[in-house]
């Protein structure tokens, strides 16, 4: 199998057409498949996948991982999918006909290439320009390099199975539903640091449904600091990685001229990280 595409959700029935529809317009004239992930779902979800799965063209595998956390998701995912290359999109998000195609090209062209991260455009421009990335200028990230948060973004990321294997996977410890957001930068980083090479590619595009308003962010960007700073205390404690971690901290004061709030919110995550770390908590 070249490819396996992987989709997390958790209660979106009702959202889950748009994603779906997109999925089913992939064009892509090597094997691939679709896993979808659902993550302890209490309403139609099921029902609504093994309707898509019925009348798909490709293999849609159903995968159900009752334990919440984006991170737990994306395993159990992993666990079954059987393609080299593993790409991931959410279940709010609108793929391009092509993504299959041109994330393959880009493995192809670099074989040293273990991740790939993809444009993220905003869907409704009467949301909030969050959890987007709109950039059309291609970016690489040499292997063994630190990586700051948003440099990638797991709505539109992928991954050669091999250097997933070679880091075990995500961190449960990370990851929408679970303690800590950036389950995306944390598994990249580790790939980084083992030696793969990565890159953006704007090419690679999906369109972001997120539905997200001005008034809704707030509690989002305290989240995203609080995932960053347990980030950055992973990387000094688990990765041993201390020149990684201190670039990351580095750039704190300039994040706080932006929001004074981050200073607390990312030594909190950082307390938390390390509180879990210590404790024998079981990160990857």
């Amino acid at each position: 199998m070249d490819i396996s595409l992987i989709i997390c959700t958790r209660n979106r029935a009702a959202q889950l057409d748009g994603c779906l529809r997109a999925v089913a317009g992939l064009h892509y004239a090597g094997s691939w498949e679709v896993v979808m992930v659902d993550n302890g779902s209490t309403d139609a979800t099921r029902e609504k996948i093994a309707a898509f799965a019925d009348r798909a063209a490709f293999p849609v595998h159903y995968v159900h991982q009752p334990v919440a956390g984006l991170s737990n998701a994306r395993n159990a995912g992993l666990a079954v999918a059987s393609g080299g290359l593993i790409a991931f999109t959410d279940d709010d998000c609108y793929v391009d006909a092509d993504l299959l195609t041109r994330t393959v090209a880009a493995f192809a062209r670099q074989p040293e290439l273990g991740y790939v991260s993809g444009r993220i455009l905003l869907h409704d421009p009467d949301d909030f320009p969050a959890t987007v990335n709109e950039s059309t200028d291609p970016l690489h990230f040499p292997p063994g390099r630190y990586l700051p948060p948003g440099a990638i973004r797991g709505a539109n990321l992928a991954f050669r199975r091999a250097a997933l294997d070679a880091i075990g996977g995500f961190d449960p410890l990370f990851g929408s539903g679970a303690r800590f957001p950036a389950e995306d930068i944390d598994a990249a980083c580790r790939c980084s640091l083992r030696g793969w090479a990565g890159a953006y590619d704007p090419g690679i595009t999906v369109s972001h449904h997120h539905g997200r308003k001005a008034a809704d962010v707030e509690g989002l960007f305290r989240a995203y600091d609080y995932g960053r700073g347990a980030y950055h205390t992973k990387l000094l404690l688990h990765d041993r990685a201390p020149r990684a971690a201190l670039r990351g901290w580095a750039g704190l004061p300039r994040r706080m001229r932006a929001r004074p709030s981050t200073l607390w919110w990312e030594l909190a995550g950082a307390a938390r990280f390390a509180h879990s770390y210590l404790a024998g908590g079981g990160s990857r």
